[in-house]
């Protein structure tokens, strides 16, 4: 992980989630305020993703989790990392998540949540002060 230059963020669409807008928005944004973002598209497994962040030495892979599936997913990535020695490329995520999961995948190692609705300026301000 450099730090110099922007900071990278992949985000990706992990399992059988096929709705993407969300992801784009985020991944435009991201893109808009000065960060290079690697999209991975649809359909991707974790080990997918996680080759991908460390391919392109990403800051943080920003998983977008539609399906119901969030808690398999994350922790999949999250213990990808670990095993590949890449722990230091931090993991969030976003999209349909329920209350009563957020403190379970927090303790799995995902450093950040965020719901539909939240503002991408907030989500932007979040990536800029926890993924150096």
């Amino acid at each position: 992980m450099g730090v110099s230059g922007p900071i990278r963020v992949v985000v990706a669409k992990p399992g059988l989630d096929g709705h993407d807008r969300g992801a784009k928005v985020i991944a435009r944004a991201l893109r808009d305020a000065g960060m290079e973002v690697i999209y991975t598209g649809l359909h991707q497994t974790p080990e997918q993703i996680v080759d991908t962040a460390i391919q392109e030495d990403a800051d943080g892979i920003g998983l977008s989790v539609l399906s119901g599936a969030h808690m398999t997913l994350c922790a999949k990535v999250v213990e990808l990392l670990k095993e590949r020695d890449a722990a230091d490329i931090k993991v969030f995520c976003g999209g349909i998540i329920p209350d009563d999961d957020m403190a379970e995948l927090k303790a799995l190692g995902v450093i950040g949540i965020f719901t539909p609705g939240t503002p991408t300026t907030e989500i932007i301000d979040w990536v800029k002060s926890n993924l150096r």
